[in-house]
């Protein structure tokens, strides 16, 4: 935060009428313990009171707010030989990301400390939960009702609504937000006026408007259009990496980029940039040969899209990542999906990030009726590729697409995967898998019938698909569906 920016926000602070819940005036109490605790309590206050952020300040009277100063220094002060910040952060639970500022005041030194609300569950300090009574800080225990509120609130907070940035001007507003790509991308005229443009904005709920002419950005203007996500603290780990490896491990990494724009803005860059790491296979076709990616763009484009759209942002010091590899790409984002990974095909999308789905479908990043995982299955299909994997691993949802395979080439689990996802897909478009369409999708030749019966026969085993007519006792006929179905 620059300079002014806090001499803004402690001025803000000072003019408050009493001590809150969420702001702790201190003159020079440097306690580490004490600090540890009244980050819990102050954390979890800011989000009974709705606050985006709480604050304790050194060099301010706490009943007159006078400004006094404070010769606290925290960048100097140690426990042990362990440095203040770190020892603070190593006893939270969760790791939350506060920020320490020490600046000038009336000439007079004052130290700021910044801390982000509680998200998803309350913040404890060395294994103990606190909360703010008044201007007193108690143990959350204590205080069931309140303790029941603040879980309450857990299931309405939403990581879009939160503030990216406050306390800033028009100008640094227009200077942060890539507002023209705004107005492109939603098929909107550019304002002619200044106010017009933060007008627009502050009602699509990418910023809000405060007193005194100072503006806010919220987390869904800042992750969709932000210039830079450097620009803002919280953010800049959620930017996109791709890393291209040689060979198939991470032994050695080729090149490693990192998008730094809002995702609205750099979607097309990072897709356009996979795709221009990616060899190609030549295809013959009828009258022409040409030449095409390895991978469908299509299932790119969605993969990449999911990925962004479903990652838990609460997690912090992780990003959405895609690394390419020799024989598979690898599509990873922070968080478990909401929806069981056997059936993504089928159901309708759940997100954790409403707000950021929305406005990437009005925009036509992603797609609007769930139906982005049955167009990656159907593109792999048509490339004639294995059958993509989707795991959780250490709370991170993967999507793997893997190079093109001869069948002989396939393990059973490949076999399996692929017999079990072309029944899925044929039973959303209203068909049944069989025989014939699954020798279709594996390319096996017609008179090689019990391949893919015995690929039917070891899915049925590991109960991913079922008859779909119980009475028909025909194999030559036999239909199949999901085991869902």
């Amino acid at each position: 935060m620059e300079n002014r920016n806090l001499v803004a926000l402690l001025e803000q602070l000072i003019a408050l009428p009493k001590e809150t819940e969420w702001v702790e005036f201190k003159h020079n109490n440097e306690n580490p313990q004490e600090i540890g605790e009244y980050i819990s309590a102050l954390a979890n206050s800011a989000t009974l009171h709705g606050q985006n952020s709480a604050y304790s300040v050194w060099g301010v009277d706490d009943e007159t707010h006078q400004i006094l100063g404070t010769q606290f220094k925290p960048r100097k002060k140690k426990i042990g030989n362990e440095e203040l910040e770190n020892w603070l952060l190593r006893l939270l639970d969760p790791k939350i990301n506060f920020k320490i500022y020490e600046f000038t005041f009336q000439f007079k030194d004052v130290v700021l400390l910044e801390i982000p609300s509680a998200t998803h569950q309350p913040v404890r300090f060395s294994g103990e939960e606190y909360i703010r009574v008044g201007s007193y800080k108690k143990k959350l225990k204590d205080y069931p009702e309140k303790e029941k509120e603040l879980w309450g609130l857990f299931s309405y907070q939403t990581f879009e609504k939160k503030i990216a940035l406050e306390n800033i001007t028009a100008d640094e507003v227009l200077a942060k937000i890539n507002y023209p790509s705004y107005f492109e991308l939603t098929n909107q005229n550019l304002p002619d006026t200044k106010q017009g443009i933060l007008d627009r904005l502050a009602a699509e709920k990418l910023i809000h408007i405060k007193p005194s002419n100072y503006y806010e950005i919220t987390n869904l203007g800042a992750i969709l259009f932000a210039k830079k996500l450097t620009y803002f603290e919280r953010l800049w780990r959620k930017a996109i990496r791709v890393i291209i490896y040689r060979g198939k491990n991470r032994i050695n990494t080729q090149r490693e980029e990192q998008f730094d724009k809002g995702y609205a803005v750099g979607f097309e860059e990072i897709v356009k940039f996979i795709n221009n790491q990616l060899p190609e296979n030549e295809q013959i076709g009828e009258a022409l040969r040409k030449n095409i990616k390895i991978y469908p763009e299509i299932a790119i484009r969605e993969l990449v899209a999911n990925a962004i759209i479903h990652q838990d942002f609460n997690m912090t010091g992780v990003s959405s990542t895609i690394e390419i590899f020799a024989d598979r790409m690898e599509i990873r984002n922070p968080g478990e999906p909401l929806v069981e990974t056997m059936r993504f095909i089928d159901l309708p999308p759940k997100s954790r990030n409403e707000d950021l789905a929305a406005f990437m479908r009005r925009i036509n990043i992603c797609e609007e009726r769930g139906s982005g995982i049955d167009k990656v299955i159907g593109s792999v299909e048509m490339f004639q590729l294995p059958a993509p994997e989707f795991n959780v691993k250490s709370q991170h949802t993967e999507a793997i697409l893997f190079t093109y395979r001869e069948f002989r080439e396939m393990d059973k689990s490949d076999r399996i995967r692929a017999c079990y996802q072309h029944a899925c897909l044929r039973f959303v478009c209203r068909e049944q898998m069989t025989n014939e369409s699954l020798r279709k999708r594996f390319a096996i030749d017609d008179k090689n019938y019990s391949m893919a019966s015995r690929i039917i026969a070891d899915t049925i085993n590991e109960g991913l698909i079922k008859p779909y007519d119980l009475n028909n006792k025909s194999k030559k006929h036999a239909k199949y569906v999901p085991f869902w179905a």
